[in-house]
């Protein structure tokens, strides 16, 4: 797992809302990867070990990702595999059913990216930044929202010149906004546009779950002064 500490985030926000979070054992890769290089057999083969693993797990209220490339793959599995997932990106179910009481207002400044995945392919546009507003947070949306970040699953291993003209660009316009913190809900997004960034980037139920009584997110974590010896 690429950031444990983003699915640890979700688990504490979704007890807070009051539901009960099932890990089903067994679980793998959504398979998009393997659909996005043209290998459709081998992300059939995921999506059917995974619905044998949810299968077994018992019955669920939804299955919930945090990562929007994900998501998007499993409401798709209705035409790979022919059936239907009752999945939910995590911002999309907090919206849905309501944000806890918020125990801490932080008031800082969130530059708010909008991933491909989520605000294209799963049309999820404005619950993510009302869900950070309502936390607290100073909401700042970059110019050019609708555009890439270079990401797109394996465009930025394939085409890597073009991804990095694409991330560039998004890095410049999230800059402008003068924003402290950068939130993303993608984990794919998030590795593209971290070397480009001066601000930290966490994912936003990182940022939901600090308003609502969590841990402050570890890259939001001040570093440690220098410590110098001074030889008498």
């Amino acid at each position: 797992m690429v950031a444990p500490h983003i699915r640890s985030a979700a688990q504490r926000l979704l007890s807070r809302c009051g539901y009960e979070v099932v890990l089903a054992e067994g679980e793998g890769c959504c398979g998009a990867l393997s659909q996005h290089l043209g290998r459709p057999d081998e992300a059939r083969a995921m999506a059917r070990a995974n619905l044998a693993a949810w299968g077994r797990a018992g019955q669920v209220d939804a299955i919930v990702t945090t990562a929007a490339g994900c998501g998007t793959m499993l409401k798709d599995y209705r035409h790979l595999v022919g059936q239907d997932v009752p999945a939910k990106d995590i911002l999309e179910f907090v919206a849905e059913v309501g944000l806890p009481r918020v125990a801490k207002p932080p008031g800082i400044a969130v530059a708010y990216h909008a991933a491909c995945s989520l605000q294209h392919g799963q049309q999820i546009k404005a619950a993510p930044p009302k869900l950070l507003a309502d936390a607290g947070f100073d909401v700042r949306l970059p110019a050019e929202g609708h555009l890439c970040c270079g990401s797109a699953g394996v465009y930025n291993i394939l085409q890597v010149e073009l991804a990095t003209r694409l991330r560039d660009r998004k890095a410049a316009n999230i800059t402008a906004t003068g924003a402290t913190v950068v939130a993303a809900g993608n984990v794919g997004c998030m590795t593209q546009l971290a070397p480009a960034l001066a601000a930290p980037i966490v994912h936003p139920v990182e940022l939901l779950d600090w308003a609502t009584g969590g841990p402050k997110p570890a890259a939001l974590a001040a570093p440690e002064p220098d410590r110098l010896r001074i030889d008498p």
